[in-house]
């Protein structure tokens, strides 16, 4: 792994690490691929410690088991809508960083410190015998994930044009090297022409893939068509040449997230004389209502059959030791 950089970012690039409500955590698999998702920071950071962070809970706990074997991540900071900080400021922001956790929640830090913060973003939680009850798998159980930065990408906008001001470790020089394919192919496993149409109609697009110093790699890209062979991307930021395993998410929210939908799958990503061919392999996402009752018994419900199933197997065990 890297060695330590600690580096501490200028004024502005604090103010959307301390604003956003959403950023993306991309992750790698043990195939090499990545997988990227929408995360809720909070506002975590540490800038003389050199840390960021976010939460997650032990109900939806398969990251916290691929960040358990490979610890290298990406945290794109990508949107401005509903925060905190300045809209104004459309620097698009990529940390990568070496992740840790405690499985076993602090309950005084989850009640002092998680709690005060998440409720500057999303509200005050819903309190009573039974949300308290419903909720704790969601509220109660939450992981902090902490990620010690070696590098940040910074780009002027959100598109992520023109070359990136690097804080931090140098990024690494020359190509990336090709990955094998697949055994079951490259093509599509599930149908493209959905796939392209429903990642289209999401306002925020992200493509994340594993770069040459083992660390997450994310970028926005926009869906310029689709057929029964895959999806044709565009990006401002330049792609590999060649073809690897790669990982890719769309989505929408509103303020407070009360309401989102999101769009999730991996997938095998080509990229020759610069044009970009992505082959979707599986597939996922969800629709949240744009009401705060449904989506907080959704998420109770969810939170509480993953965790249920996660102790079942043994995996909420596995990550506590």
């Amino acid at each position: 792994m890297p060695a330590r950089a600690n580096p501490i970012w200028p004024d502005e690039v604090d103010e959307v690490i301390g604003g956003d409500l959403t950023c993306a955590v991309a992750y790698v698999t043990p195939a090499r691929g990545a997988v990227v998702t929408a995360v809720a920071p909070i506002g975590l950071r540490d800038r003389e410690a050199g840390t960021v962070g976010f939460t997650t809970s032990l109900g939806f706990g398969r990251k916290l088991e691929r960040i358990r074997q490979e610890p290298r991540i990406a945290l794109a900071y990508h949107a401005r809508e509903h925060g905190l900080g300045d809209a104004a400021n459309e620097r698009y922001v990529l940390v990568q960083g070496i992740a840790t956790f405690q499985a076993d929640p602090d309950r005084d830090y989850l009640e002092n410190e998680i709690g005060p913060r998440a409720a500057r973003f999303v509200g005050a939680p819903r309190r009573g015998v039974f949300w308290d009850r419903w909720l704790r798998a969601y509220y109660a159980d939450r992981v902090l994930v902490t990620v010690r930065v070696e590098r940040m990408l910074v780009w002027p906008d959100l598109r992520a044009s023109g070359p990136p001001q690097v804080v931090g470790a140098a990024a690494p020089d020359g190509p990336l090297p090709l990955q094998e394919p697949p055994s079951k192919g490259t093509g599509p496993r599930v149908d493209a022409v959905r796939a392209g149409r429903r990642v289209a109609a999401l306002p925020h697009r992200l493509l994340a893939y594993v770069g040459a110093d083992g660390f997450p790699l994310v970028v926005p890209f926009d869906v310029a068509g689709q057929d029964a062979d895959g999806l044709s991307l565009e990006t401002a930021a330049p792609l590999p040449s060649g073809g690897r395993r790669t990982g890719l998410v769309a989505h929408r929210y509103n303020a407070k997230l009360i309401g989102l939908e999101t769009r999730q799958h991996t997938g095998w990503l080509e990229v020759s004389g610069g044009a970009a061919r992505y082959a979707p392999h599986t597939e996922g996402g969800f629709k949240a209502p744009a009401n705060k009752t449904l989506l907080l018994l959704g998420n109770g419900y969810l939170a509480r059959k993953n965790l249920e199933k996660a102790r079942k197997e043994g995996r909420a065990a596995a990550l506590s030791r």
